[in-house]
């Protein structure tokens, strides 16, 4: 498949960095892909991914584009600030519990509005039928005499996933330049919401020898669940791509998923309060704040990891941590 259909969303290529107070305090052979750099408001791992789903819309002369998340989401904000970019129109369904309450203008969905999406509210039980609600939406609008384009939860579909294929190829070009030690790692550790930034990872790694594992930290569901969603999105992709070959061995770690999905454990939230008071690097409570804990359990004495040159990718995410400050008066000392 030809990747000129790209566009370039993403400020690239993102900072390889080595934590060094951080390393020392833990003790772990650590290094970290900041992908909340790629760009500004619209930072994140889903901007990766949508510079070739949008980049298709566009050259299929779309003018609308819809996609779906929980209430917070970092893909629909992603895509709303994207879309707004580009002229085009954005329709989030968004999940709540109460879709006949307005949401709180704070986090993601103030610049959901501030970007001019609309907003769906749809409930839990809607969500999960989320794929025919998209696409009974996307026939109401071609009804109309627009022209949508759905892009699924989180971008996450074998096209998504080149997003991260080419971003393993961006670490490659940063070892062979001597950054992040300038040899492949061990494992990648990323949190996985939806799959796509997992599968991209695991076919980039193997295409350009970046690391010999990817480790996806599920923020929700279970491991056979995200297995089977990975293995879907990697043959996806793989047919998309002839020039893939097969992914590295994937692991699914579904032991540090908390209690729900954007749910935090106070032990998760002392973690993340602690890196950021040692390495100046902000994690959130729905996703990388999760995959970090699950990293230093995995890395610690006796653990899968322990010992291993580790690539951490930090996928965003601050704009639902700023949803959620009234959670962290306990972690901050402040109750």
């Amino acid at each position: 498949m030809s990747l000129r259909k790209r566009l370039p969303l993403a400020h690239l290529p993102t900072p390889l960095q080595r934590p060094r107070r951080l390393v020392a305090a833990t003790g772990i052979d650590l290094w970290v892909k900041r992908d909340d750099m790629t760009g500004g408001a619209e930072a994140g791992n889903k901007i990766r991914k949508l510079e070739f789903l949008l980049g298709e819309a566009l050259s299929l002369e779309c003018d609308t584009v819809l996609t779906c998340g929980g209430l917070q989401s970092n893909h629909a904000r992603a895509t709303a600030l994207a879309a707004a970019s580009l002229g085009l129109r954005a329709v989030l369904f968004l999940r709540t519990n109460d879709p006949s309450l307005d949401p709180p203008l704070e986090g993601n969905v103030l610049i959901d509005r501030l970007a001019g999406a609309e907003i769906r509210l749809i409930t839990p039980e809607q969500y999960r039928d989320r794929e025919r609600i998209l696409d009974r939406a996307a026939e109401e609008l071609r009804a109309e005499g627009q022209k949508p384009y759905v892009i699924p939860e989180g971008g996450s579909n074998g096209l998504g996933a080149l997003g991260y294929v080419e971003a393993m190829g961006e670490v490659r070009r940063q070892l062979d330049l001597g950054l992040g030690g300038g040899k492949a790692f061990d494992a990648v550790v990323v949190a996985c919401g939806s799959g796509g930034t997992a599968a991209g990872a695991a076919l980039g790694a193997a295409l350009h020898g970046v690391a010999s594992e990817v480790v996806a930290v599920a923020v929700c569901d279970d491991a056979p669940t995200f297995e089977a969603r990975i293995e879907g999105i990697v043959r996806e992709a793989r047919s998309l791509d002839p020039r893939l070959p097969e992914p590295v061995r994937m692991t699914v770690d579904d032991a540090h998923k908390g209690p729900a999905y954007a749910v935090s454990t106070p032990e998760q939230r002392r973690l993340i309060t602690s890196v950021a008071g040692l390495s100046g690097m902000v994690l959130d409570p729905v996703y990388t704040g999760k995959a970090f804990s699950a990293l230093m359990d995995l890395a610690g004495a006796g653990g899968p990891l322990a010992g291993k040159r580790i690539l951490f990718v930090h996928t965003g995410g601050l704009p639902g941590l700023l949803a959620q400050g009234a959670t962290f008066e306990d972690a901050l000392g402040l109750d």
